[in-house]
């Protein structure tokens, strides 16, 4: 592999480099080749529902060592955005533990009252349930901000996949008839922010690596990355052949990721 074929490459997390709890096959040579040749590597996860130092203990677990700073995740991603554009407001989340611990760490004030609710933010959550949707639909009114952590529908799991952040926004706008005003993570601006900083390159120079078309690919398009898609999650050749986002290029996982960057402009 050519040093000079990227400056960085950001690779999604579930799907890409692991599926579950298992690494895909020669996603560890992958990564070390990027190092080797004096690429900057990035990791960004859509995924909310773990902290950045979960997702650095469980890449070294599977033989890819990560610092938790060449991490980023939609509840970081959130966590940021709100300390920066909602300083000393009260937000009413829909989400787990790590998520509130995000928040929390980042001086971001929640509240467990819907009626003090200044903000409204939306991630998965395995708990979800109609009392929840009850306290969501009362911490909304015309004018509270009503913003989602990541807009993927399904998260890939070990055999499958379950339902993600979508399903709980799209019952919290079935029942307010509000729309989402904002989406925090991948393939919004404010992830593509968070990416500008992580690598600390120009993001014409990087790579973005995901299995994803409606949130990886469709991100890196946006921020003048060059896409590599990756047939090893959730997206296969029926849906990329149906949708009308275009990566730059199609593998099957990243163990072949060396076969396409030595041909990046």
């Amino acid at each position: 592999m050519s040093d000079e074929a990227a400056d960085g490459v950001l690779f999604d997390l579930d799907g890409t480099i692991y599926v579950g709890d298992a690494l895909v096959p020669g996603a560890a040579a992958a990564v070390d080749g990027l190092r080797a040749a004096g690429v900057g590597v990035g990791f960004l996860s859509n995924k909310a529902i773990e902290r950045r130092d979960a997702f650095a203990s469980k890449l070294d677990g599977l033989g890819v060592p990560a610092d938790e700073s060449a991490i980023l995740n939609a509840a970081s991603i959130a966590a940021s955005y709100l300390a920066r554009a909602h300083p000393g407001e009260s937000v009413f989340v829909v989400g787990e533990p790590p998520l509130f611990e995000e928040l929390a760490a980042h001086g971001v004030a929640t509240t467990t009252d819907p009626g003090r609710a200044d903000v409204l933010l939306v991630s998965m959550d395995h708990d979800f349930d109609y009392d929840t949707l009850t306290d969501a639909f009362n911490a909304v009114d015309e004018g509270t901000p009503f913003l989602a952590t990541n807009p993927d529908r399904t998260c890939p799991v070990a055999g499958g996949e379950v339902p993600d952040c979508a399903s709980m926004v799209g019952a919290i706008e079935g029942a307010t008839g509000r729309s989402l005003d904002r989406v925090l993570g991948k393939p919004s601006p404010v992830a593509v922010e968070a990416a500008t900083d992580l690598l600390g390159v120009p993001l014409a120079r990087c790579v973005m690596v995901g299995d994803r078309i409606e949130t990886d690919i469709e991100m890196g398009n946006r921020a003048g990355m060059t896409t590599v898609l990756v047939l090893s999650g959730v997206t296969d050749d029926a849906a990329l052949a149906a949708s009308d986002v275009e990566p730059d290029h199609v593998i099957d996982s990243v163990s072949d990721l060396d076969t396409v960057l030595p041909a990046l402009p």
